[in-house]
Formats: structure tokens, sequence, C-alpha cells
């Protein structure tokens, strides 16, 4: 059924995560609330988008910046900027930081010079200025 209602086009538009960054698509079950949802998960909703966060959406834009343009980043090198010795602890939220600044239309993800699916890529992310 699902199906046939997004052929239709009577389903809405998948929409991101806000913490995660990641593709939330329409279920029947969130049909009256569908505006309302924001989060993928119980996790994300728990997790939020805390300060650190912030700064290492701030850390992958200021290291593109400093890069020509088309140059790309890793993921883990925003996690290294922030975290320091500790960055592998900051590897998986830089990750979501930077599927939430491709959501926002301000970096492209990438991998092996392709552009991926944020939502469902695994291993290092490339980053480059959109």
């Amino acid at each position: 059924m699902a199906h046939r209602q997004r052929a239709e086009g009577a389903a809405p538009a998948d929409k991101t995560c806000v913490a995660c960054g990641r593709r939330i698509q329409w279920r029947a079950k969130w049909a009256r609330d569908w505006d309302a949802v924001k989060y993928c998960s119980d996790a994300c909703r728990r997790r939020g988008v805390t300060e650190g966060d912030r700064m290492l959406e701030a850390a992958i834009l200021a290291l593109l910046a400093q890069r020509p343009t088309g140059a790309t980043i890793l993921d883990s090198d925003a996690a290294r900027e922030v975290g320091g010795e500790d960055w592998q602890q900051l590897a998986e939220p830089a990750r979501r930081a930077a599927r939430r600044l491709s959501a926002a239309g301000q970096i492209d993800i990438l991998q092996s010079g392709s552009m991926v699916d944020a939502s469902t890529a695994k291993g290092p992310l490339q980053l480059r200025r959109r």
C-alpha cells in the first residue's frame, strides 16, 4: 500500500533527521503528525544536537575553507581537529555533523570521488564544499 501511495504522490516527501542527518522516510503511522516528526529514532531524540556537534560542523567548514575549491577532507579530519588525541570517540559525531551539513546544502559527501547517499554510506567520507 505504501508503494502505491508513493507512486500516486499521496505520501509526503522524505525528511532529514535534525540530529544525525539521515533520511526519514514517511510511514503511515506518522500520517497524523508528519509535520512534527524531526528525529529518525528515540536515540536521536535523546541525543539531539550538542555544542560539541556544532563544534564539529564548524571544524568541517573551517577545514574546507582552508582548501582550494574542489578539494576534499575526510570526516576524521574534523574529529582530529576538535578531539585531538582522543579523536576516535568523535568519529561518529563527525559523520553526523557531515550529514547535517550535506542536508543543509553546504557540503557534498563523496566516496572514491563519487557522490554518495549520506544516509547509507559506510566507511570514510570525503567532504567538499558545494
